[in-house]
């Protein structure tokens, strides 16, 4: 049985830096997708808009500017408050978000508190489905034996 963690939250969605709009988004992590976060945006279309990136590049950019590409990640003051700065980056467009961090932060916590790190691959069960892809069968036996006698058979001819 796999863990989901779910949070609803609203982002802003920067257009200018004396203007933005609230973005309703659900951050969602699930134990058999261990390394992976899940944000969903709401942006008022048909479709929500799927974000899918490293647990690991959400956890260092709570603390230091990190990522590079599609995903960057940093945090910084804005009034008095502690944001999370997302800016992501896709051939339709380019967004920078900002979350609240004690938000984002409290719900990365839940989620390494049930998959700490270093311990994802656990979650993957990659040793028992391997050693059920390797483990033998009464077939191997059959294909395991060889189908010609043997070369060091005795000849009785000499």
């Amino acid at each position: 049985m796999h863990t989901v963690v779910e949070r609803e939250l609203e982002l802003n969605l920067v257009l200018s830096p004396e203007r933005g709009i609230p973005v309703p988004a659900r951050l969602v992590y699930r134990t058999d997708d261990p390394y992976a976060v899940h944000i969903t945006f709401h942006i008022g279309s048909d479709t929500p808009v799927n974000w899918t990136f490293a647990r690991e590049l959400l956890v260092e950019g709570v603390f230091r500017p990190c990522g590079h590409g599609d995903v960057r990640i940093w945090p910084t003051k804005i009034d008095g408050r502690t944001v999370l700065c997302v800016a992501l980056s896709s051939p339709d467009g380019d967004a920078l978000l900002e979350a609240p961090c004690a938000a984002v932060s409290a719900w990365l916590e839940r989620t390494l508190r049930i998959v700490p790190p270093g311990t994802e691959s656990e979650q993957l069960g990659l040793d028992d489905g391997l050693a059920a892809l390797l483990a033998p069968t009464p077939a191997d036996d059959l294909w395991l034996r060889a189908p010609w006698p043997s070369d060091e058979s005795v000849d009785d001819e000499a």
